[in-house]
């Protein structure tokens, strides 16, 4: 099952668009005029079979990309076409209500949104927060919690771009209400558009205008500034871009266009509406099978399936049935997209809680969950859209629609604040901060020490897995830590400030984590310590990546550039660095060990010319599993959470440095005998918890190894009790 790439779930808008049936206000003598719509044009909310037939292209797409079929690494590109018909259906119903009335009317807009939106994705929230609290880890809730409120609330897509450059979250897995990302973004564009067009009706009768021109500017100021931002953002930060609505925008106004131009896609000359058609479906087709997870995403290459979407839209006018509409009109076909908003909001948290559950699916298993989500689909399809889409109740009074939505949004929001009350109990009831030894208890030579052995029951354990995403470095709460976005270089002192030795630690998080145990150092020694972090960014004149996304990483080669220059002009005693990457980009723009190391070796002559002496700490290894979630569900069995040894040796970044030291005169202190003695190494020694993510130590952790951190800088030149 792939859960890599970000869910690209779409929300199938435009099923079922009702007629207005708000009270208005009466119709002034003049209104502003649109096209009139012929007969050959279904406009609207007329039925049109391919665009049913679309949304099943586009659910296929993404739901057997989400199932782990190698052959489909694009699949996520369905949701791209989902926007597209978004755009395209909500504008065809409310260009014909101002054909129809002269106005839009807000309340009958939005009440129709609210009952048919709101109901079946309250339904999905409550029971994927009921999965979630029986199948997932404890260790979870708390970020699936606070994702169903921004879900349920449709700014899910923001807090999930600020979690994709958000360090603390590397170790996070998909949220199982991820998908619902795109139908915040669709909500928050249906909350600008119909204003700009009630803008453009207003516009056009102060004007004594036709409304159409002025539609046209406002979509062109949605959608222009909406695709450079996109291309911008795609090449500087492709993981953030990736959900935010700005970034978006562009693609529900090309959908919202061809629905502006109306009667006349079927003038188009029917030859040229047949092979346009066609070729737009095969656009989309293509975009899946070519298009992978490494293609910067949305940016100028979403235009292929975006476009692709809009040809067969607009050719349907006038293609008949020798168009898409041949195959997209079929029976089954009209079936799957008739499913699709329910399909799509079943199928992701299915297939997210059965991984975290089994740890893991395979494609087979992948593909049966994905097809037994048709099941719930169809009932809620079934008991819970159409019984509330099509009452005439709800349909006469836009109140009470929007009453109904408001309420399922309640319900949505209090699922998620359920989640992160049983968190807050459950965390509020683990054992408090207690005084643990850690890795004091193990001798001054620890290795091969059996006090650092792997036991299967402690009486305690500090932090406890619950809070240990919490225990920190001061640098996070100081906010001197730089993330991937910024070149700015920040700074935090500790320690004796007036001190005429002055200690820097600078680097990205792996030499981050070493503070607590410095910041005792500092005060002991009378240090002045100054720290310099940015996420993912080691200290390295080099031409950096991202390690995520293997991307061309400037802001933290500008970032390095800047620190040199302040470090020179300083001229610390002491700079202390570690690192978690491994490679660097070479000449030819390809990702080299040899890049990083020369890259190293010129940030350190460039400081030992100035006189300061440079010391490395030896990384430590990423233990394959996440040791925090483990351990808090194997209290009693703490030996499924031990990890191999030899994983210190295989680590790149370790090897990395190895490389580069010898032959420079920087020195190397490795402490991973004290993080683990014997093999397997243990996830808890002297009741302390080690690692509090992936690959970075608890601070108490480190804070118990002060002493032999001491010893070592010691021993390499740098005087420390």
């Amino acid at each position: 099952m792939t859960l890599a790439q970000p869910t690209l779930a779409g929300s199938g808008s435009g099923h079922g668009a009702e007629q207005p049936t708000s009270i208005r206000t009466p119709r002034p003598r003049w209104r502003p005029g649109l096209r009139r719509a012929t007969r050959e044009q279904p406009t609207g909310n007329s039925f049109r079979g391919d665009v049913a037939g679309l949304r099943a292209v586009a659910v296929g797409l993404v739901l057997l990309y989400h199932a782990g079929l190698p052959w489909l690494p694009g699949g996520f590109v369905g949701v791209d076409v989902f926007f597209v018909i978004s755009g395209f259906l909500i504008t065809g119903q409310l260009v014909k209500e101002i054909e129809r009335t002269g106005r839009i009317s807000l309340s009958a807009f939005y009440a129709r949104r609210a009952k048919r939106i709101l109901p079946a994705a309250a339904v999905v929230l409550v029971v994927t927060a009921a999965l979630v609290w029986r199948f997932v880890p404890r260790t979870s809730w708390q970020e699936i919690g606070g994702d169903i409120v921004g879900a349920a609330t449709y700014v899910v897509n923001w807090r999930l771009a600020d979690r994709a450059v958000d360090y603390l979250a590397q170790d996070a897995q998909p949220s199982p209400v991820q998908h619902f990302w795109s139908l915040a973004v669709e909500e928050q564009f249906y909350i600008v558009w119909p204003l700009l067009i009630l803008a453009a009706i207003l516009a056009a009768r102060l004007l004594r205008r036709g409304v159409t021109p002025i539609l046209w500017v406002g979509l062109l100021v949605v959608a222009l500034p909406s695709f450079a931002w996109s291309i911008s953002e795609t090449k500087s930060s492709p993981a953030q871009a990736f959900f935010m609505s700005t970034t978006r925008m562009w693609e529900l106004a090309i959908g919202a266009g061809i629905a502006l131009v109306g009667s006349r896609w079927a003038r188009m000359p029917r030859g040229a509406a047949v092979v346009s058609g066609w070729l737009g479906l095969a656009a989309v087709v293509t975009a899946g099978l070519l298009v992978t997870a490494g293609t910067a995403w949305p940016g100028y290459a979403a235009a292929l399936p975006t476009l692709g979407a809009a040809a067969v839209l607009a050719a349907g006018a006038s293609a008949g049935r020798a168009g898409p509409v041949a195959l997209l009109g079929t029976r089954p076909f009209r079936w799957v997209g008739d499913l699709s908003y329910s399909l799509y909001l079943w199928h992701w948290p299915l297939l997210v809680i059965a991984t975290a559950h089994w740890h893991g699916l395979s494609v087979t298993r992948g593909l049966a969950i994905t097809a037994a989500s048709v099941i719930p689909a169809w009932i809620t399809y079934r008991l819970v859209e159409n019984p509330l889409r099509y009452s005439a109740a709800v349909s006469r009074s836009p109140r009470l629609a929007l009453s109904l939505g408001a309420n399922f949004t309640l319900v949505g929001v209090s699922a998620g604040l359920a989640l992160l009350v049983l968190f807050s109990t459950a965390s509020g009831g683990a054992a408090a901060p207690r005084t643990a030894p850690g890795a004091a208890v193990l001798a001054a030579n620890p290795l091969n020490d059996p006090r650092g052995r792997v036991t299967d029951q402690v009486p305690f354990i500090t932090p406890d897995p619950l809070k240990a995403k919490r225990d920190l470095p001061d640098t996070y709460q100081d906010k001197c830590h730089q993330d991937q976005m910024s070149a700015t270089v920040l700074s935090c002192t500790y320690g004796d400030r007036n001190s005429a030795t002055e200690v820097v630690l600078a680097g990205d998080s792996k030499i981050e984590q070493w503070l607590p145990a410095f910041q005792v150092l500092a005060t002991r020694n009378h240090w002045k310590l100054t720290v310099y972090i940015k996420s993912n960014c080691p200290l390295s004149s080099a031409d950096h990546l991202v390690i995520d996304t293997k991307k061309r990483y400037p802001s933290c080669t500008e970032w390095n550039n800047s620190l040199l220059t302040k470090l020179v002009a300083d001229r610390p005693d002491y700079v202390v660095t570690s690192q978690y990457a491994a490679t660097a980009l070479d000449g030819d723009g390809k990702q080299s060990v040899d890049a990083m190391v020369a890259g190293m070796h010129r940030s350190w002559r460039t400081l030992a010319a100035v006189g300061t002496k440079v010391i490395v700490i030896a990384n430590n290894p990423d233990p394959g599993l996440s040791v925090y979630k483990c351990v808090d569900q194997n209290r009693s069995h703490l030996s499924s959470c031990a990890f191999d040894r030899g994983r210190h040796d295989a680590d790149r970044g370790y090897q990395t440095q190895r490389a580069a030291v010898p032959g420079t005169g920087v020195p190397m202190i490795d402490l991973f005998d004290a993080i683990c003695p014997v093999g397997p190494c243990a996830p808890v020694i002297g009741n302390v918890l080690l690692y509090r993510d992936t690959s970075h130590l608890t601070s108490t952790y480190v804070r118990s190894m002060t002493p032999r951190l001491a010893v070592a800088l010691a021993a390499v030149g740098l005087p420390a009790r």
